[in-house]
This record gives C-alpha cells, sequence and structure tokens, in this order.
C-alpha cells in the first residue's frame, strides 16, 4: 500500500467518483421537470419517476456488496460503469413515463453498483493511519458534485433542451468507463471458507452485522436531513428568501470542502467520538436555526451548520466502516451503510411531508433537529455499553491470569 495519502490511485478513483455522482445529481434535478413538460406526466408520476432510482440504487447495494470480492472488484467497476452507460443512453429512447420509471429504475442500479465499488477500491489506496483523513478528501468528492451537478443540471435545462442534457451526460459516463478500464484495480484474495460464506444466501453474505448499529444512525441522519432536501425551496417561497435559498447548498459545499479534511484528521488522532458527536449537535443546530429563520444570514448560517453536521458525519460513518469491518468484508460493509443513508434520504420525503401536512414548515424543521439528538444519545448508550463490555473482559482475563 501507499504511504503518500495523494497517490496517482487515489486521485483517480476520487476523479472517476466525482463524475459518477455529479451525472446523478445532475439528471435528478431535471428528471421531473422533463416527465412533466415533455412526457406530461402528473406531479406524483414525476415524483415517483425521481424516487425510483433510489430502488434501484438500493437494490445493487445490497446484491453488489458481496459480488465486489466474488466476481472481483475490477469486474464490478467496469461492468457497472458499462451498464451505467448504456442505461444513460436509453434516456434518448423514452417515449412514455412507464418506459422512463424502466430506465429510471436500471440508471438507479448502475449507479449504486458503480458507486458501491468505487467507495471499496479507494480504501485499498489509503494508507492504514490516514483512513479518517483519506475517506473524508475523497468524500469531497460526493459533496460538490451534489453542490455543482444541480447547478449544471438547472443552467443546462434554462439554456439547452432534455436531449443536449443527456449527451451530455452520455460523453460523461463514456471517460467514466475508459477511466474504469485503464484504472488498475486490486482484488481481495478470498479463502475458501470467504468464498463459501459469501456465495450463501443467508442475511449475513447480504449484510455487515458489525455496521448496522452506524447504519441504523445513518437511517436516521439521512431521515432528518431529507426535510432539507425535500423542502427548503419550499420554504424559502414561504418566508420569501428564495435568492437566498439558491446559495444555501453553496455555503453547504463551501463548509464541507474546507472542514472535512480536519475532521478526518482529528478522526484519526482522537478517534470517532472527537467528530461523531459534533455532527450530531451541528445538524441539530442548523434545523434549530432553519426553523427560526427570518432573514438572509440565518438561513446561510444554518447552512454552513447542516454542512458541518450531515456533511461531517457522511465521510466519518464510512470511517467508521472501514474500522469495524475485515478486509474481504469491507465491500459489504460499506453497501450496508449506504443502504441505510439512502433508505434514509429516499423515505425520509414520504414521512417528512406526512409530518408537514400535521404542522408548519418550522415545526417540520424542529422534529427534524430532535432527530440527532436521538442520535446522539442512542451513540453515547451504545459507546458505553461497549466500554462496560471492555473492562468486563479486561477484568475477566486479570483473573484467569491470577488463577
Amino acid at each position: 500500500m501507499e504511504q503518500k495519502l495523494f497517490n496517482k490511485h487515489f486521485v483517480g478513483i476520487t476523479l472517476i467518483n466525482f463524475i459518477v455522482y455529479l451525472v446523478y445529481y445532475l439528471l435528478m434535478v431535471i428528471i421531473a421537470v422533463i416527465a412533466q413538460d415533455n412526457l406530461h406526466a402528473t406531479l406524483s408520476e414525476a415524483g415517483f419517476a425521481s424516487g425510483i432510482y433510489i430502488i434501484g440504487t438500493l437494490l445493487a447495494r445490497l446484491f453488489m456488496g458481496k459480488q465486489l470480492e466474488l466476481f472481483g472488484r475490477k469486474m464490478v467497476l467496469r461492468g457497472g460503469a458499462i451498464f451505467y452507460l448504456f442505461t444513460t443512453i436509453a434516456y434518448l429512447f423514452t417515449p412514455n413515463i412507464s418506459i422512463l420509471y424502466l430506465v429510471r429504475l436500471l440508471n438507479g442500479f448502475g449507479y449504486g453498483t458503480i458507486s458501491t465499488a468505487t467507495n471499496a477500491i479507494v480504501t485499498a489506496y489509503i494508507p492504514e493511519t490516514k483512513k479518517g483523513e483519506g475517506i473524508n478528501y475523497y468524500g469531497l468528492s460526493t459533496s460538490l458534485a451534489a453542490a455543482i451537478g444541480p447547478f449544471i443540471g438547472m443552467i443546462l435545462l434554462n439554456m439547452t433542451n432534455f436531449y443536449f442534457i443527456i449527451w451530455f451526460s452520455i460523453i460523461l459516463i463514456s471517460l467514466v468507463t475508459l477511466s474504469c478500464f485503464i484504472f488498475p484495480v486490486k482484488n481481495i484474495q478470498l479463502s475458501g471458507v470467504q468464498k463459501a460464506q459469501l456465495n450463501s444466501w443467508s442475511i449475513h453474505s447480504f449484510i455487515e452485522k458489525k455496521a448496522l448499529f452506524i447504519t441504523g444512525i445513518a437511517f436516521l441522519m439521512g431521515l432528518s436531513y431529507s426535510s432539507v432536501l425535500s423542502f427548503l425551496s419550499s420554504y424559502t417561497k414561504v418566508i420569501d428568501l428564495v435568492t437566498a435559498g439558491s446559495f444555501f447548498f453553496v455555503v453547504y459545499a463551501l463548509v464541507v470542502t474546507f472542514t472535512r479534511p480536519m475532521s478526518g484528521r482529528i478522526f484519526d488522532l482522537k478517534g470517532e467520538q472527537y467528530v461523531m458527536y459534533p455532527s450530531y449537535f451541528f445538524l441539530t443546530a442548523g434545523l434549530f436555526m432553519l426553523s427560526i429563520t427570518t432573514n438572509s444570514t440565518m438561513l446561510l448560517i444554518s447552512g454552513g451548520l447542516v454542512g458541518l453536521g450531515y456533511g461531517t458525519f457522511m465521510s466519518n460513518g464510512q470511517a467508521v466502516c472501514l474500522k469495524l469491518a475485515n478486509p474481504h468484508r469491507i465491500g459489504i460493509a460499506l453497501s450496508t451503510y449506504f443502504v441505510g443513508l439512502d433508505l434514509g434520504l429516499g423515505v425520509g420525503p414520504y414521512i417528512m411531508g406526512t409530518l408537514r401536512s400535521l404542522t408548519s414548515f418550522r415545526g417540520l424543521y424542529i422534529i427534524a433537529g430532535v432527530i440527532p439528538l436521538v442520535c446522539t444519545a442512542l451513540y453515547f448508550t451504545k459507546n458505553k455499553i461497549s466500554l462496560n463490555k471492555s473492562k468486563s473482559n479486561e477484568s475477566k482475563m486479570t483473573k484467569s491470569k491470577a488463577l
């Protein structure tokens, strides 16, 4: 393993991941508009066209996590890239909303496959002593794509048309596919027992139980953050801060860009709790401030706090998975983690939308802000139980040595 963090392979896979996520976010912001304008879909049909993508992604993460090591990371990366490319080309042939649903589902599967592969592959090029820092730098590719993708998508939608946007996306994914065939991938060598375990159809072969707790926390954090993704634009209209609202995610991205490397170093030097607890408190603070926002300054500060909260958690939760999992199960651990995160973001709009019908937007953001506090309590309890178990085991070992 290369000891320098910014080696050419680390940078290469990070750039590949950036373009994969860029196309995902670019298409996500335009697809509902296209469904309504070009295919005459209703608002609910257009919303389903956006949401069905997440179903495809979740299926890919569950199924491809173990295939990464069985088929080899190289094959999954390259196969995923080809499938992502062909399903992106398929957008050119969507005469009605039903075909668009199918294309979105398959495209989500392609995106889920290649992103699951890149998340695992990058770990082989991060030095052991810099796991937290490396994952945080790698995570910047996702954060920047989340800010730049929608920005490009909206500009292209206003200046060009659907077919131009799809061809633009096809060119980007073609470059990714070519890069995946050039990029050298390290496959994990499995023992006979490890192959047998992964080949089985038991729940253990799809889910990494060591990562279940942090996956549950990821689900709750995704649920909380979905309130921002889904309803911020509507909320800013209600409080007459639409112009400032358009810069919310720019501030979010800038804060994440400047703080992630530092949070990664803290993770490596001090331990995960010095990063995770602040991430819960910052997300709560950001959502509570959002609930009482009355001017542009407050709105943008809340964007920065949400970035410090959710943005910091996302990458460091991934780093926690790397600490917990055995090398041959890293792919399964990461896919387990991202299933929780994606599921929270996927069901969040529905749950938060239901809550919104029972309360105001301000009430909604107060409820969403309480969820990270629940995460804090759960995380504290889990750490306390783990510490007590560790002390108990040490005590038993000391007694056995004395005997």
